[in-house]
Parts: structure tokens; C-alpha cells; sequence
């Protein structure tokens, strides 16, 4: 069963394709808000935005509103910890999304929701032929598995998938993670199995995937995704295929200690080489 929404404004200032997908939302799942962070200062024109730079005065009002519709308009809690970039300006949308739904929980630090962490091994290296080219053609490369100082791509989307797996709130709840646009980008790319994007499938700021997974073991998980007002579903296992066909090992994943496979990892090396 979808969410019944009532036919209420959304917040000034919200990505359209927000409203268009919290429609599509079942009811009763362990939600998770994957989002770009609020409206900030304006970069040097490049693409290159420093970490220093903060939400704008409108970006605090859109982040607060934001968390009191989802709070107001959705049959899911937002009383559950978030996870964020450790960058002011994710930290600063997760605790204003917070405190718009009237709560304040703790906001955790994740080194995989920034760079260096999901994509980027070597950030002398990577940082070097980023400024070179510019941020689309980087993820582009990226996603080609053609840029020195980075990780295999699907390594890359199964590394924070498996960090929303772990992180899964209960039934019924809605977890916020606030993140950047590259990962957000690079991170839908490998969801879609594509190998380059242009700036339409940009993420805007204070825009987000929403996600959730079946209860299964994460090998076995589906995962199940919405993302400009159309629903989307990956088994976890397809995107493994894939990433052990470039030849890796699931050992080389950075799967949380808490979280097993299924089946142990010599079994699956042996179901993907068969």
C-alpha cells in the first residue's frame, strides 16, 4: 500500500521530484532518506565546493520545514538517530530536519557519507585529476572504472549500501542520511547500472533517494529504491555479480563486522565462479 499524502504545499524551495516521491512510498518499511544536504553558499563556479562552506539562510528554513512536513505528512517516525557526512553543512540539515519534526537525536558521524571514504583510496591522487577535470567528468571516469586513486565502482555503491543495511532504523521509521551530490550521483549510477551520467540526473540540494530493503540476509536482500518519483529494485546479489566479475572478493568489501552474508564468502566466491 502506497502513502496517502493530503494535497498540502510542500516547503518552499523543495526539489519538485521530493513530493512526486514520497506518494510512491509503502507503508511500514525500515525507511531510509539518502539526501543531498540543504540549500549552502555558492561554490567557486567549478564544481569545487569547499568544506567550510554553510547552509544559507534559506537553506536552515528549508532543512527545518522539510523535517516537519515528512513529520506531519508520513506515517513513519523520524525518533531514530541520524547518520551524515562529518561536513558543518550535512550535520547542520540532519539536526534542522530534526528539530522541524520536534526531536533531537544524535547525528553520527560516517567517513563513507564523504570523500575520502566511498570512492576516492588516495585523495592526492584523485584530488589532482579532480581539479583537472571537473566534478561530472570525474564521476564519469569513476563510474568507468578509469581514475586512478579511486575504487572499483560497484565497490564504491556496495560499500554504502551495506552501511544503510547495517543501519536500518525499525519498522515504521524513517533514518536520515545526509550526504554530497557526488556520492549521491555515483551512488545512483551503480543502482541503475550505468556508466555515465549528465548534469540532468544531477541530484539537486535538499534532493533524495529514499530506500529500503526485504528482510533478508544483505546477500540475499533486495533493495528497493525511489528516486524522482518512480520506484526502483536491485538485488544485492546482482550488484555483487558484478563486482566480482571485475575480479574482487567480498572480503574486500567494507561490510560491518555485525552484518554476515547469507552464506559464507567462500561459498558465494564459489556461486560466482561457477
Amino acid at each position: 500500500m502506497m502513502t496517502e499524502i493530503p494535497n498540502t504545499p510542500a516547503p518552499a524551495h523543495l526539489p519538485e521530484s521530493m513530493i512526486a516521491s514520497v506518494k510512491l512510498l509503502p507503508q511500514n518499511e525500515r525507511l531510509i532518506l539518502f539526501t543531498r544536504h540543504s540549500l549552502r553558499e555558492r561554490s567557486d563556479g567549478q564544481g569545487f565546493a569547499s568544506e567550510q562552506l554553510p547552509l544559507t539562510p534559506k537553506g536552515r528554513v528549508l532543512a527545518k520545514s522539510w523535517g516537519r512536513w515528512l513529520a506531519t505528512h508520513l506515517p513513519y517516525s523520524l525518533d531514530v538517530d541520524s547518520i551524515s557526512s562529518p561536513i558543518t553543512r550535512c550535520i547542520d540539515t540532519a539536526q534542522l530536519m530534526q528539530e522541524g519534526a520536534g526531536l533531537r537525536r544524535s547525528v553520527t558521524h560516517q567517513s563513507l557519507l564523504v570523500e575520502p571514504g566511498s570512492l576516492v583510496t588516495e585523495p592526492r591522487v584523485a584530488g589532482k585529476i579532480f581539479k583537472e577535470i571537473g566534478v561530472l567528468n570525474f564521476i564519469n571516469r569513476f563510474l568507468q572504472n578509469n581514475l586512478e586513486g579511486t575504487k572499483n565502482a560497484y565497490q564504491g555503491g556496495l560499500d554504502i549500501l551495506s552501511l544503510f543495511y547495517q543501519h536500518q532504523p525499525q519498522h515504521g521509521h524513517l533514518m536520515l542520511a545526509v550526504s554530497h551530490d557526488t556520492l549521491i550521483s555515483a551512488f545512483l549510477a551503480v543502482m541503475f547500472e550505468v556508466n555515465e551520467i549528465d548534469w540532468n540526473d544531477w541530484p539537486k540540494m535538499m534532493e533524495g533517494v529514499f530506500l529500503w530493503f526485504d528482510d533478508q540476509p544483505f546477500d540475499k536482500a533486495e533493495a528497493h529504491f525511489v528516486w524522482r518519483g518512480a520506484v526502483y529494485t536491485r538485488p544485492v546479489r546482482t550488484l555483487l555479480a558484478h563486482y566480482m566479475a571485475a575480479g574482487f572478493h567480498p572480503d574486500e568489501l567494507l561490510l560491518p563486522p555485525d552484518v554476515s552474508w547469507g552464506e559464507d564468502s567462500a561459498s558465494i566466491t564459489r556461486l560466482f565462479d561457477s
